[in-house]
């Protein structure tokens, strides 16, 4: 009884997805998005491997949150001198970066390591419609 040998994460098989953020909900979007880019769903998967498929984030601009929270929430950044903390609202961080608002919200949910960081560079986000990626293929993703 032979078992198929299980690929490494440099020989893995990654595909190019397609995603519409418009009328979604922010956390959702970014935790489902964050499973693809980890490639959990995949039979191959290993927690120390890297066998995600690129992801491009369209219309990021268009995402909502749920509730009080585009009220209340904050991101909060440190310049690391005395004094330096400054924090902008949901509303000023998606006036002035609408993509940095879905790859903040994905970044906390994939690993702090350096494999994290290796995974993280195969999201794609964009404000608008238009993306870059078209030589590679993507193929659209549902994921409501």
């Amino acid at each position: 009884m032979s078992s198929a040998p299980k690929s490494s994460g440099k020989n893995a098989e990654r595909k190019w997805y397609v995603v519409d953020a418009t009328d979604q909900v922010l956390g959702r979007l970014a935790s489902r998005v964050a499973l693809k880019l980890m490639g959990k769903e995949k039979p191959t998967y290993s927690p120390h491997e890297d066998h995600g498929d690129h992801i491009v984030v369209l219309n990021a601009a268009k995402v909502f949150l749920s509730g009080r929270k585009p009220e209340t929430k904050e991101y909060f950044r440190h310049s690391k001198y005395p004094g330096g903390g400054k924090s902008r609202t949901y509303r000023e961080q998606m006036e002035k970066d609408p993509a940095g608002v879905i790859s903040h919200a994905v970044r906390g949910m994939i690993p702090k390591t350096t494999l994290g960081r290796q995974i993280f560079k195969k999201l794609h986000v964009y404000g608008g419609n238009e993306h870059p990626h078209a030589s590679q293929k993507p193929t659209e993703l549902s994921l409501k």
